[in-house]
């Protein structure tokens, strides 16, 4: 008898590991597509029992292995169990779009390949697509730095950038400078000392911003 229970059991618990499997994988792939921002349609692109080759399918197996991986790695550096130890997902890279880049990344690969206008044209577009999700950081320090990197070798380009960051980030003393500084680079400095003046506006007590305008204005004073 007890022999007979004992296969009914091993029966049992073996349906219901078939059972849940699918359920899991479903459950997995649904968040593997959340994670990505895509339809389970980006990576079963085959007619079901085709036999036609499915690239995107390959990768996510790949990309899988590679989470599993990682997680392991992280569990041996911790020394924490799987459960307690910080896990690595889709989303950790991800972040709801298909190739995982940062906003600066993708801005300055465009500005290099299309130039600033595009670029532009293509942060907007990001930020009505993106903006509210964990996706970009759309925060006042992307564009800054962007303009920031750009001010000495193309002038006119940060100065465009800088100021759709203000569109954005309408209190962004920083930028106020960021433009001044660009400014000075075409050897503008009336332009510069406005900026300058607007960026003290917000922040009457940031001594840098004190100190280059009293360098900028003097300087002028010398010229003359």
């Amino acid at each position: 008898m007890n022999s007979i229970m004992t296969r009914v059991l091993i029966l049992a618990l073996a349906a219901v590991a078939a059972h849940a499997q699918p359920a899991n994988l479903q459950a997995n792939m649904q968040e593997i597509a959340n994670s990505l921002g895509v339809s389970c349609g980006y990576c079963h692109t085959a007619e079901r029992g085709s036999g036609q080759p499915e690239p995107k399918k390959d990768i996510a197996r790949q990309m899988m292995a590679m989470t599993r991986e990682l997680n392991t790695r992280v569990q041996t550096a911790t020394g924490k169990a799987a459960g307690a130890a910080t896990q690595v997902t889709c989303l950790t890279c991800h972040r709801g779009v298909t190739i995982p880049k940062q906003l600066s990344e993708i801005m300055t690969q465009t500005i290099r390949e299309k130039g600033a206008a595009a670029a532009i044209e293509q942060y907007r577009d990001l930020q009505k697509q993106f903006y509210g999700r964990q996706s970009y950081d759309f925060g006042e320090d992307t564009l800054l730095s962007i303009g920031q990197t750009l001010s000495n070798s193309k002038p006119d380009d940060a100065i465009a950038l800088l100021k759709l960051n203000l569109e954005y980030n309408p209190q962004s003393a920083r930028s106020y400078a960021a433009i001044a500084f660009a400014y000075t680079r075409k050897l503008d400095d009336a332009t510069a000392i406005t900026y300058l003046e607007k960026s003290l506006e917000i922040e009457p007590n940031n001594g840098v911003v004190q100190g280059q305008l009293a360098q900028l204005k003097s300087y002028q004073r010398n010229r003359k």
